[in-house]
């Protein structure tokens, strides 16, 4: 079993450490900054190879990988946006069937998540196939003692038809874009206190262009969709910068944040645990803290 990971600018997709450990430490970066991301991954795996494809080119990696990958009895990519869309092309190619998504991958049985997260399928596999690994499924092992064994793969990727060429560059919308993959959240809790609090804070959101995220007190109250629930009922996050506000960091929710690299707690508790996990704690009152906000921002109900 071996690991396929898009890299672009030496970056790692969110769930990529995860599908490495799975596939036991073996793994190919493909894309940009792959022997830079190697180095992150040195004492994680034990065999990467790296090669520099170039731009992302789902059709043309896929057919250049396909030989490459053949003896492989499965090929497994984190469930990232970039592995989603490349995981089904290389089923194709390689004529194998694809489990997508699963939360467990064996040579001979596959964990399948079916109906949109509430039920889990054992799949007994007898032939080579593909799958997805879904992010923060099993978290990753202890580091490996010793560094990975590292080798270049420098082969041009050949041209080809059938490739999507980009006519042009959309940012998404952060109020809507799907929490597992952004990178800057502003989140609300109960220290809110009310739904037009919460409103306030998704428009503040939209200033700064951070993802809105919540609570399930807040989700369950009504205040936002369920869809911007974080913690273990809801989605699972790895941002770079998490900003809790009124959030004392119960364990339900403070299990779905993964490893932010920055977070930012505002509330009136100084000892909750959301406070003591935070590198900027900001001791005040959460609705007042938006609302001055929003009148810095200028982010009135018109934007919202």
């Amino acid at each position: 079993m071996i690991a396929v990971v898009v890299v672009r600018d030496a970056d790692l997709p969110f769930g990529g450490p995860e599908a490495i450990d799975e596939a036991d430490g073996r793994a190919w970066l493909v894309g940009t900054g792959t022997e830079e991301a190697a180095l992150a991954l040195s004492h994680a795996a034990t065999e990467l190879v790296c090669w520099e494809a170039g731009p992302y080119r789902p059709g043309a990696w896929a057919r250049a990988l396909a030989p490459l990958l053949s003896d492989e009895d499965v090929v497994l990519l984190p469930a990232s946006a970039d592995g989603r869309d490349l995981a089904p092309r290389l089923a194709q190619v390689l004529s194998r069937p694809l489990f997508a998504p699963a939360i467990a991958v064996t040579p001979a049985r596959v964990t399948v998540v079916r109906g949109g997260g509430l039920v889990l399928e054992d799949v007994d596999v007898d032939e080579p196939f593909v799958a997805t690994l879904q992010p923060a499924s099993r978290g990753t092992d202890a580091p490996r003692p010793g560094a990975a064994t590292v080798r270049v793969h420098s082969a041009p990727v050949p041209d080809g038809p059938n490739d999507a060429e980009p006519v042009s560059l959309r940012l998404p919308d952060p109020a809507t874009v799907e929490l597992a993959e952004a990178r800057r959240i502003l989140a609300g809790g109960a220290g809110l206190g009310t739904s037009a609090a919460m409103a306030a804070l998704g428009r503040v959101a939209r200033r700064l262009g951070c993802a809105l995220g919540a609570t399930r007190v807040v989700t369950d109250a009504g205040w936002v969709d369920v869809e911007r629930q974080i913690g273990t009922t809801g989605a699972v996050v790895d941002p770079d910068l998490y900003l809790a506000v009124g959030i004392s960091g119960a364990l339900q929710h403070v299990s779905g944040l993964g490893q932010p690299r920055d977070v930012v707690s505002v509330n009136l508790d100084p000892s909750c645990p959301m406070m003591a996990l935070a590198d900027l704690a900001i001791v005040t009152d959460a609705p007042g803290f938006v609302a001055a906000l929003e009148r810095r921002l200028g982010a009135g109900a018109a934007d919202g």
